[in-house]
């Protein structure tokens, strides 16, 4: 019988989706850790921590009550109430539980969230580098993501006078994240507020991904939903799996302006349905201020191994232009070494076993000569990285 030779359409928007680079080192690397080799991970940004095992009491004694059923498509009830407590306590930020939307996972926050705001060829501004996720869903759309260029003078963050300097017609939302991946690196409330009430001037948004709030160090956790004048044009993403440790249970929410909770809400009903119930059951239980001192101390070690890989990094000669304030990420810029973070990367995890993410799946720009690494690994362990990679380096320059 002859093969059908046609080709059949696949949509445009989807094919022009960019793969996420770091899963291709995650699975070489995986690969050799089987056959044998020691990979130390500092690649994916996922915590190596458990969930902490209030979530799965809570969500073993909600299967047994029977407690697997749908919930609302907004989330359950108590578990919106208890994220409205948690800022108030938390971050002394008064959020309706109204205004708060349950989802599959931050990315699916952002999805809805996008959805409900963007038309057609609208843009969307953000900072290069940024998490590949902001702008391949931006694409998905239809609308047009806009890249600015940002370096370590500005934190690598955007500000207002960027926003200024690089305003276009068309733009209907700025997307910017505090701590951010992969740089760590923070934007002052005050300035934030700024950006939002310049932003309300154009009639556009503000998305602020908070998902990495909580691992903040030598401060308070901040939200910007704490900020007095807050205009309602600003839309809040967050997550249980960075801060909370519940990555595999794939929970997140959003805050969003009164005005676009009805969408939402219909959105939910249509694209998902609702989110994991289990998962809200041990959401609930890990909100609660007993079970906050486990995440303080987590909190606390990623501090630690922060300090401990930035001072290594130092001692051993790399440049690192910024100590990261938050997440647990450092951005490297290896332009010293190479010109091509990809192939940098797969040199690095085939001649030592160190596994890095290639900075071109941040910023398809400079990219190229950044790496992030991940310190999700014990401290001797992050330690041992480092001799690994200089020792490598090194015999690079004496040959």
């Amino acid at each position: 019988m002859p093969q059908n030779t046609n080709t059949f359409p696949v949509s445009t928007s989807a094919s022009e989706i960019e793969p996420f680079r770091v899963m291709k080192i995650l699975g070489e690397a995986k690969k050799l850790q089987q056959a044998g080799h020691d990979i130390i991970h500092m690649e994916i940004g996922e915590p190596d921590f458990p969930s902490p095992p209030c979530v799965h009491e809570a969500a073993m004694q909600a299967a047994e009550q029977g407690l697997t059923h749908y919930t609302a498509s907004m989330g359950l009830p108590e578990l919106r109430q208890a994220l409205s407590d948690f800022y108030r306590e938390f971050y002394g930020a008064d959020v309706e539980a109204q205004r708060i939307v349950v989802t599959p996972g931050s990315s699916c926050a952002l999805q809805l969230a996008l959805s409900a705001i963007l038309d057609q060829d609208d843009r969307v501004l953000m900072a290069d580098p940024t998490y590949p996720c902001n702008r391949q869903f931006v694409k998905l759309l239809n609308a047009e993501p806009l890249l600015v260029k940002v370096d370590h003078h500005s934190r690598y963050q955007l500000n207002l006078q960027i926003l200024r300097d690089n305003w276009q017609q068309g733009i209907k939302a700025v997307m910017v994240a505090s701590p951010a991946n992969p740089t760590g690196t923070l934007i002052e409330q005050d300035e934030l507020l700024k950006m939002a009430q310049f932003l309300a001037q154009q009639n556009a948004y503000l998305i602020v991904d908070e998902i990495y709030q909580g691992l903040v160090y030598q401060r308070p956790a901040e939200s910007v939903l704490a900020q007095e004048d807050l205009p309602n044009n600003v839309v809040v993403i967050n997550s249980f799996s960075k801060f909370f440790g519940m990555t595999g249970w794939r929970l997140g929410w959003c805050v969003a302006p009164p005005h676009l909770i009805d969408i939402l809400d219909r959105l939910a009903q249509n694209l998902y349905l609702s989110a994991p119930t289990p998962s809200q059951y041990g959401a609930l239980a890990i909100l609660k201020k007993a079970n906050l001192t486990e995440l303080e101390r987590r909190r606390k070690i990623f501090e630690q191994r922060r300090d401990r890989l930035y001072d290594a990094m130092q001692n051993a000669g790399f440049r690192l232009k910024l100590l990261p304030q938050g997440a647990f990420y450092l951005y490297w810029d290896i332009s010293e070494w190479s010109k091509d973070s990809e192939a940098f990367c797969r040199e690095l995890l085939l001649n030592t076993g160190v596994a890095l993410t290639p900075g071109t799946d941040f910023s398809p720009g400079q990219g190229c000569q950044h790496v992030r690494l991940a310190y999700t690994t014990d401290e001797n362990r992050l330690v041992e990285a480092v001799d690994r990679i200089a020792a490598y380096l090194q015999t690079k320059t004496t040959t």
